[in-house]
């Protein structure tokens, strides 16, 4: 009786012992834990010259009168003949914008009386052949412009360039992974993400100079940049 008692105590103990294993397949298995993943993050930039090709201005008109229909009729026509200037120089309606319509009172230098109105009003071109861009500012002033603000020098395909210093920001990050790598011991894998972190504005170096008998305008060099930031994978 006894000996039977004690198989089966054993035969119990075998069971438990067998569910531990069950509960615990980490120590069953003996698979070794999956080692941590790697990777390396960089940022990189890339930038690109160009020579703008065109430009934009503003030109306004102001005239005064005794009264504010007055001021802003004459205003009107001021602008008109301008709009005439600039569109038989060559400005297509299209590139023409208006940026202002402004009608204020003068008082006079008490400041308890009205004396008359000023009316002002803008218009935005823009000069699609930078090399006539000192031509047409000389006839908008000759039409009656007395505003003149400018140039904003630019490049007409801008995304072209941005692209191309997306690549070398790109580019630039990669070798930047590859030295660091390579400082580390580790072997340099694919790109996990990449992140685009945007564009300057652009700088150009290089604008127009004083007002002369025929105005000048130096195009100067526009530098247009990009940045990233990519994770690459690394063992």
């Amino acid at each position: 009786m006894k000996l039977l008692r004690l198989a089966a105590l054993g035969a119990g103990i075998a069971v438990v012992v067998a569910f531990a294993g069950v509960g615990r397949p980490d120590r069953a298995s003996g698979d070794s834990p999956t080692p941590a993943s790697r990777s390396i993050t960089v940022s990189g930039s890339g930038s690109v010259s160009a020579i703008p090709n065109q430009a934009a201005f503003t030109f306004g008109v102001t005239t005064r009168g005794k009264t504010a229909v007055e001021a802003l009729a004459a205003d009107s026509a001021a602008m008109r003949k301008l709009i005439d200037a600039l569109e038989a120089a060559g400005i297509p309606a299209a590139s023409l914008q208006t940026s202002s319509v402004s009608l204020s009172a003068v008082t006079s230098s008490q400041g308890d009386a009205i004396v008359g109105y000023d009316a002002s009003n803008t218009v935005a071109a823009t000069i699609a052949n930078l090399a006539r861009a000192g031509e047409i500012v000389d006839a908008a002033v000759a039409a009656g412009a007395n505003q003149v603000d400018g140039p904003n020098l630019t490049v007409s395909d801008q995304s072209a360039l941005y692209q191309a210093a997306l690549r070398a920001a790109v580019a630039d990050a990669r070798a930047k992974a590859q030295t660091l790598a390579a400082a580390t011991g580790l072997q340099l894998g694919s790109v996990s993400s990449v992140e685009e972190n945007g564009a300057t504005t652009p700088v150009v170096y290089g604008a127009a100079s004083a007002p002369a008998p025929s105005t000048p305008i130096q195009a100067g060099t526009q530098q247009i940049t990009a940045s990233v930031t990519v994770v690459f994978e690394a063992s």
